[in-house]
């Protein structure tokens, strides 16, 4: 069979490629996505390769390759070595064709990385939060964004997306954010705004923890997990969900705001509940601290000190983190019997540095309230679990933005004017940038802080 009117068989993306022999354009667009996105997710590939991979047959890999190579999305990386005959070109996507930007702004720090369209991270910057009010917060988001892609070497012009993680959930119908008590004034008219003025690109909003279940969807625990849920303990309290593999949001985006169970001391109908959260106040790190001044522990009280306390024996410290352990395993104990997870991940500050002393109290916990106990599990991530989650967000909107640009310039006249010539007559907005990807180690990560 030709390839008009093709069927492919083997396509990653998951599209139907049937289409009638009078539809060759569209056809050779849906082609070239299937071979960026095995580009994208495999790398270093032989055109023998992608089409065993793809059910494209080589001639189509060719050309898509050529389409792909002028427009700058992808390189020749190499060639196979061994086996007969002449050695085989790899090609893979290429790094500089676009670059994004994932931020993570949270109560004690913001935190900022560059990454390549491959979702390699080139640089990232850590900083104390001037978290005293939301202008100084915006400006400092502003701030810490383009500095990192000017430590990247890259001009901000090149900055295809960019992602915000932050607590709160975005309303579009309002175009607030709401659920962020943690933030000063992160739920005023206005903010959001003022963050998409500071960065003047395109910008997505997501809640930190659905940003953290992302990151470990992207680079930790689960990778290989359907159904997995990311259960977040630090300053604040939060659920991220993976359901089939995708993040689930709920109707209004609100799926996984556990901090408002009715789980903690006093009241639920406490006004203090409403704001924050029964949950939050109890098991997060404030409650943490209130529950050990209530039960007599001496300043300064911290989390940290109160864990390390534990940690050396101290009786009333020992109280309080059964006590959180209790709360929490009542927590999964809501969760477990409707989303039915494969995979409790704990992540925050508190859940994951106290493991040691919060992780075998809580299995004990579960098992004698639940009879649905799904596997426990402390990820491996850490703090870097947002940060990751808001570079892979938005990864997935550069690669498609990118992608979308290269087909728009493909149906331009002049495109291909000159045999293998760059488009001429496209707009500044609708041009590739292709810079070169800067020759910089990774800088370590700094100790994570509650």
């Amino acid at each position: 069979m030709s390839d008009r009117g093709l069927r492919t068989t083997g396509d990653p993306t998951g599209f139907d490629t049937t289409f009638a022999a009078g539809q060759p354009r569209l056809l050779r667009a849906i082609n070239e996505r299937t071979v960026l996105e095995l580009l994208r997710r495999t790398g270093g590939m032989s055109r023998t390769d992608i089409a065993r991979r793809s059910g494209l047959s080589k001639p189509t890999v060719s050309l898509a390759l050529e389409h792909l190579v002028d427009a700058g999305l992808a390189r020749q990386t190499g060639e196979a070595s061994g086996g007969k005959g002449p050695s085989a070109k790899l090609y893979e996507l290429n790094p500089g064709s676009g670059w994004v930007v994932g931020i993570d702004v949270g109560r004690r720090w913001v935190r900022a990385a560059v990454a390549d369209i491959t979702g390699g991270i080139v640089v990232r910057r850590d900083e104390r939060a001037r978290a005293r009010s939301s202008r100084a917060l915006v400006a400092q988001t502003g701030e810490i964004a383009h500095r990192v892609a000017a430590d990247a070497g890259i001009a901000w012009s090149a900055v295809t997306a960019a992602t915000v993680g932050s607590p709160g959930v975005l309303v579009p119908s309002s175009g607030l954010l709401h659920q962020a008590p943690n933030l000063p004034g992160w739920g005023s008219r206005g903010v959001v705004e003022a963050i998409r003025a500071e960065l003047g690109t395109v910008v997505s909003f997501e809640n930190d923890v659905n940003l953290a279940a992302l990151g470990e969807r992207s680079q930790g625990l689960g990778r290989d997990v359907a159904d997995f849920v990311l259960l977040w303990v630090g300053t604040g309290v939060g659920l991220g969900i993976v359901i089939g593999g995708e993040l689930y949001r709920g109707a209004g985006g609100a799926a996984g705001e556990i901090a408002y169970l009715p789980i903690g001391e006093g009241d639920p109908h406490d006004p203090a509940n409403r704001r924050r959260g029964q949950l939050e106040e109890a098991a997060a790190a404030s409650g943490i601290v209130a529950h050990a001044r209530r039960l007599g522990m001496r300043p300064p009280l911290t989390p940290t000190a109160v864990f390390a306390a534990a940690r050396r024996g101290d009786d009333l410290a020992r109280e309080v983190v059964s006590a959180e352990a209790r709360r929490l395993a009542l927590a999964i104990a809501v969760v477990a019997p409707i989303l039915d997870p494969q995979l409790v991940i704990l992540a925050g500050g508190i859940a994951r540095n106290n493991a040691d002393l919060l992780l075998e109290p809580l299995r004990r916990e579960l098992h004698a309230v639940s009879p649905f106990v799904p596997r426990l599990a402390v990820s491996e991530l850490g703090e870097e679990a947002v940060l990751d989650g808001a570079v892979a967000t938005a990864l997935a909107t550069a690669q498609d933005m990118l992608f979308s640009r290269h087909e728009d310039l493909e149906r331009l006249p002049s495109r291909r004017a000159n045999g293998r010539g760059a488009p001429s007559t496209a707009s500044p907005e609708s041009r590739l940038v292709a810079a070169p990807v800067p020759d910089r180690p990774h800088p370590p990560h700094p100790q994570a802080h509650l």
